[in-house]
């Protein structure tokens, strides 16, 4: 029977500790034990709450398991997501899942697994971290190219195209742009380029600069779904027609597309991400073969087959 475990306190201020149970015995993977797998995750959004309902899910289902939870404030809080390795490790969990804000957690996972605690890395790759188990995650090249394959059939001669790219950095992130322009081609022209963050706010203010700096702006692509969504809000208040692609086919983004509103996204599948994840950290915790890399599929998502994403 699981016990009840109580947060270790040394949860700070940029984290949500969802405390739930820990093993019967110590970590020891044998027969009888309850494993405890720690799932942290950037930030709340539907993407991550998606990913996490999905452990939650998995983790009712599995009795060997407990799952707990910890979550930062934003796409690019390390210290919040640092503390919560800590914590973590602090705690003694079998293994970390995590979708890692960016390199800069990677001495703090290498501890983690310094300590015996492997790590699987979700949605976001660390390429140069050697410590790590597996990687479970959308191929982002693969989806980029998605996107630009479509920007490409779908743009008119002459296309002036404005993108909103993620985190800096961040290799995911920077694989949907380049997978994107690898597909597009000549298609387009690309008149501007800026960070969000993956920040719908910046995304906003992104999105108003480019349109009032290039009158002929006619298309946007975001590597992230926060940021397109606020660019349609600068789109609305311009009164222009503007073609729009999106990477993560959000609900919002969902929305907008059924609504005529955006034009397309690329889907990932982050229910996939959360249930794979912890399969893949319980596997690693009871020391049994984890594929390096799982692959968690794309989708274009258009109004063509929009209702069956919502």
């Amino acid at each position: 029977m699981k016990k009840k475990l109580i947060a270790a306190a040394t949860a700070v201020i940029a984290l949500s500790l969802a405390a739930c149970t820990t093993p019967t015995s110590t970590p020891s993977g044998g027969a009888g034990d309850v494993l405890t797998i720690g799932l942290i995750t950037k930030f709340p959004v539907d993407f991550y709450d998606t990913m996490v309902d999905a452990a939650k899910a998995w983790d009712a289902a599995e009795p060997g398991a407990q799952v707990i939870y910890a979550q930062g404030k934003s796409g690019t809080d390390d210290e919040g997501e640092i503390a919560a390795i800590q914590s973590m490790i602090t705690q003694g969990v079998d293994a970390i899942a995590i979708t890692p804000t960016s390199p800069n957690v990677m001495g703090d996972l290498q501890k983690a697994v310094d300590a015996g605690i492997p790590v699987i890395l979700i949605d976001n790759d660390i390429p140069d971290w050697a410590g790590k188990t597996a990687v479970v995650a959308t191929d982002n090249f693969a989806g980029g190219q998605l996107a630009g394959t479509w920007l490409a059939d779908n743009l008119p001669a002459g296309t002036k195209l404005g993108v909103l790219q993620g985190v800096l950095g961040n290799p995911s992130l920077d694989d949907r742009v380049s997978g994107m322009l690898d597909t597009l081609g000549d298609k387009a022209e690309v008149v501007a380029t800026t960070p969000t963050d993956c920040d719908q706010t910046k995304g906003l203010n992104a999105a108003q600069d480019m349109l009032t700096a290039h009158p002929d702006l006619t298309a946007i692509y975001s590597a992230c779904g926060p940021p397109l969504t606020g660019a349609l809000e600068a789109i609305k208040s311009s009164g222009r027609t503007i073609i729009t692609v999106g990477f993560d086919a959000s609900p919002d983004e969902v929305a907008s597309i059924a609504a005529g509103i955006e034009s397309a996204s690329v889907a990932q599948f982050p229910a996939k991400m959360g249930s794979l994840g912890v399969q893949a950290a319980f596997d690693a915790a009871q020391k049994k073969k984890v594929e390096a890399k799982i692959d968690t599929g794309t989708e274009m998502v258009t109004k063509d087959n929009v209702a069956k994403f919502q």
